[in-house]
């Protein structure tokens, strides 16, 4: 995985605008839905959204910064401990742990050994939780999906995406984590979500929302367009007299349940239309209106 940085095109001294302008420019022109039939754009896209995330978490870029995750936002252990070599009564071990974690592992062993003495038990120990953060893009997180992780000793696991899930949502995979000692249970694999953010759509609780761009002639007129949704193009219907800011809603298009919302945007073409400006110079509006009333009083 490449550095975040490299793959945005920014300096590690830039700040949270840069990274920002970065993105959604390479984003624009990155993006799927813009270049069909070309598998390296969305590879590309889905490089640049995970460069994106790290980076715009002002806490996991620190994190980034000091070493302490990598460019996928995965945390970077040093090889944990081997409790397994015991010798004459005393423990062995080697590898390196967080001191706080060897506490932790010793407080509960020595509780285990004093059972053991008392009733006759096993030395059993609990494994360790083992953590990771795992990056899916927005569509992914909204329509669910399945993702393969690398788990501790070379095993591999499919954790499977709920649709609908939130940044930051927790997956906890029972038994999935670090061997236990003797025959303490195994851990549990503990996988945080971390949803890249997508260009076109942001979410609203299960309903999407897209602002799309369109002409004065489509929005005075009306017309008939594709337009993305998070469960594929569908054709929409723009009334006449449609403005800026009107919304209109695909009934059932967002997550779940949910809804997309189309907030149109007019937009001008570019360079000079003289014969718009000719007409718009002589034309007085039939409904006569301020756009701007009430702005006096605040």
């Amino acid at each position: 995985m490449q550095d975040p940085y490299v793959t945005l095109g920014v300096q590690r001294s830039d700040d949270a605008a840069a990274i920002r302008a970065a993105y959604r420019k390479l984003a624009k022109t990155h993006h799927p839905d813009l270049n069909p039939g070309k598998p390296e754009a969305g590879e590309r896209f889905k490089a640049i959204s995970v460069a994106y995330e790290l980076l715009s978490d002002a806490e996991k870029r620190a994190k980034f910064d000091r070493g302490e995750i990598d460019a996928e936002g995965h945390e970077i252990h040093r090889a944990p401990p081997n409790y397994r070599d015991f010798a004459d009564g005393h423990r062995r071990y080697s590898g390196n742990a967080d001191p706080e974690d060897m506490d932790n592992f010793f407080a509960r062993a020595f509780a285990e050994a004093r059972g053991a003495r008392g009733g006759g038990r096993g030395f059993n120990v609990r494994g360790q939780d083992a953590h990771y953060t795992l990056t899916i893009s927005f569509l992914d997180a909204a329509n669910g999906t399945t993702r393969r992780i690398g788990m501790p000793e070379g095993k591999t696991l499919d954790v499977k995406i709920p649709a609908g899930v939130l940044d930051g949502h927790m997956l906890r995979l029972k038994g999935q984590g670090m061997a236990g000692l003797g025959d303490g249970p195994a851990g549990d694999a503990l996988v945080e979500i971390a949803v890249a953010p997508h260009p076109l759509f942001h979410r609203e609780g299960d309903d999407i929302v897209v602002e799309l761009p369109v002409t004065v002639k489509e929005a005075v007129l009306g017309t008939t367009i594709e337009v993305p949704t998070v469960k594929g193009k569908v054709r929409l219907t723009i009334p006449p007299g449609s403005g800026s800011g009107t919304r209109l809603r695909l009934r059932g298009r967002g997550i779940r349940e949910g809804h997309q919302f189309v907030q149109l945007h007019i937009v001008q073409p570019p360079g000079e239309e003289p014969e718009l400006a000719a007409f718009l110079k002589d034309w007085t509006p039939r409904n006569d209106f301020n756009p701007r009333s009430g702005l006096e009083d605040a």
